[in-house]
């Protein structure tokens, strides 16, 4: 089992998602678990406050270090095999290669080999209005990641897209291995009944080849179909 530990501000956001379809089936069958930790649980100020004025100026404001620290403290106690994971801007490409390291897999400097491990703890520290304070990544030794080249308002979108594709390669989480798109022959397109859709008055039909009950004619269609 894979355990995420989600430290937001704003776990009422992504919660219904997590919850729901294959994830929520996965956290109900035990294959993954899913912990929030809000950094407002976590800070000194009496009244919960946890964003302050940056230094040097500039908009917005920035997560103070001290909630972040104690709130990931929390998460992590004395637990072994712990990936932590720093959303920035200037962090690594998050790929699918990533997401199969971070499900099951590590890497040891004895044998450098991939070793599957029983259990193995990430934590997604989620930053808000202008980010974290850089020292939280340092002190932490946090993977910097990024989902993309773009900004968003906040950590809790690209922390829901890492659990999702992570998840994917966990053991028993989707219902068939075949259903790991490397483990098949695949295509962008895909069709269902009717065989003919009429759409305001204009017909649209499923490909002849997927129809013709040819697995290899089949096979080549997919792969033609896809980007190369």
């Amino acid at each position: 089992m894979i355990h995420f530990h989600i430290v937001t501000l704003f776990p009422e956001s992504i919660e219904p998602y997590l919850n729901a379809s294959i994830l929520g089936r996965a956290t109900k069958d035990k294959k993954i678990k899913v912990s929030y930790y809000d950094p407002k649980e976590f800070t000194r100020d009496k009244y919960g406050r946890v964003d302050r004025r940056p230094y040097g100026g500039g908009p917005g404001m920035v997560l103070e270090p001290d909630a972040i620290l104690r709130a990931v403290e929390k998460a992590i106690g004395s637990k072994k095999n712990v990936e932590k994971i720093f959303f920035s801007t200037d962090g690594k490409q998050f790929d699918e290669n990533m997401a199969k390291s971070f499900s099951c897999a590590s890497l040891t400097s004895s044998t450098k080999k991939h070793k599957r491990m029983e259990v193995k703890h990430l934590v997604l520290i989620c930053g808000h209005y202008e980010g974290i304070d850089a020292r939280v990544q340092k002190i932490l030794k946090a993977k910097k990641v990024s989902v993309g080249p773009y900004v968003l308002t906040g950590g809790e979108l690209p922390a829901v897209t890492i659990i999702d594709a992570v998840a994917r390669f966990v053991p028993g989480v989707l219902g068939k291995a075949e259903s790991l798109e490397a483990s098949r022959v695949s295509s962008p397109e895909v069709y269902t009944r009717p065989e003919t859709l009429l759409w305001k008055g204009k017909k649209y039909r499923v490909p002849k080849v997927l129809l013709s009950g040819h697995h290899g004619k089949i096979d080549e269609w997919k792969k033609s179909t896809r980007k190369t």
